[in-house]
């Protein structure tokens, strides 16, 4: 059994059981990667992936457990490299964050251009995706850490720091109709159809609670998970867009007019997620307190020692969170 070959049924697993895009993501050939899975296979005696032909259909149950635990060894296994990496160079290596689009798109920029100039010689990696995916890859070590939005409490290794609290707002072209009324009500913006994020992202599901609370269903005509989609779409007129307030820039955005929704929906808080037991190098500590001063090397180290959700959210409750 070889590292190599655990890291192509990960990957594999991860790229929906195409192996064409695998070796792609990979930078290798297909025929190696479906070689080394037939000897991995042959060697444990057991399928890791049902066939129809050529084609993977499936993975086997044998394989489901296989590949969970693949996916903790190399992350045991980024860990090691870490470990050696910080002792040789603690200004030089790799950091990789999972996070959703609106995450990159707005919060991260500044803070990445601040980090480069500090650590020129790390080279940084975003991969974006829903938060259970970035979850998913936080907690197999396979990123140093995701910044989201939605509660990913399914994962029990990950420990949430919050970092700053945001607003929404309803956006809408100049000179429209809700722009005459004083104080908008969920009421008022649910006579017009709604463009909005996807369920699951840039917390989405508490808006939707806001509007079960009232008993109220809003037509929601168009969903997107990139903000600037749905900004599009408000300038076509399909509907009003309700959005992250950061997402708005009022130079760009010109043409349209925000509103304030916070009285609405209240404020949602944006969380980095570590793995509990995961080696954290220095740069890393870096990249975090540009993004959330607040979190210090002290005050993680406190929240990844806790063992239970409750005591983390305990922790952190003296803190008062910026809000973006």
């Amino acid at each position: 059994m070889k590292l190599q070959q655990l890291r192509y049924i990960w990957e594999i697993a991860q790229h929906e059981l195409n192996v064409s895009a695998t070796a792609d993501s990979l930078y290798t050939s297909q025929p190696g990667i479906s070689k080394q899975v037939r000897m991995l296979e042959s060697e444990l005696g057991v399928p890791i992936f049902a066939r129809n032909g050529k084609h993977l259909t499936e993975i086997t149950d044998a394989g489901k457990q296989i590949v969970a635990i693949a996916g903790e060894i190399l992350g045991k296994a980024q860990d090691i490299r870490n470990i050696a990496q910080d002792h040789k160079d603690n200004k030089a290596g790799t950091l990789a964050i999972a996070t959703t689009h609106t995450q990159a798109r707005y919060a991260l920029p500044p803070v990445v251009r601040e980090f480069m100039a500090l650590y020129p010689g790390v080279k940084l990696h975003i991969n974006q995706g829903t938060p259970t995916q970035i979850a998913e890859l936080a907690s197999h070590g396979l990123v140093d850490m995701a910044i989201a939005t939605e509660t990913i409490d399914h994962f029990e290794n990950l420990v949430q720091l919050p970092c700053y609290e945001w607003n929404r707002c309803i956006l809408v072209p100049n000179g429209h109709p809700l722009l005459a009324l004083d104080k908008i009500s969920l009421h008022d913006v649910a006579e017009y159809p709604i463009v909005t994020y996807v369920f699951g992202f840039t917390g989405r599901s508490q808006l939707d609670r806001a509007f079960d609370k009232l008993g109220i269903h809003p037509q929601v005509v168009l969903t997107a998970v990139d903000a600037d989609v749905i900004k599009t779409y408000v300038r076509l007129g399909l509907g009003v867009g309700i959005v992250a307030r950061m997402a708005y820039d009022p130079v760009i955005d010109s043409d349209l007019t925000t509103i304030n929704a916070e009285h609405l929906f209240g404020r949602s808080v944006t969380k980095i997620c570590l793995r509990r037991d995961m080696f954290i190098r220095s740069f890393i500590y870096d990249f975090i307190r540009l993004f959330a001063p607040h979190l210090t090397q002290e005050v993680i180290h406190d929240a990844l020692a806790l063992k239970e959700r409750h005591e983390v959210e305990e922790l952190f409750k003296p803190i008062v969170l910026p809000v973006r």
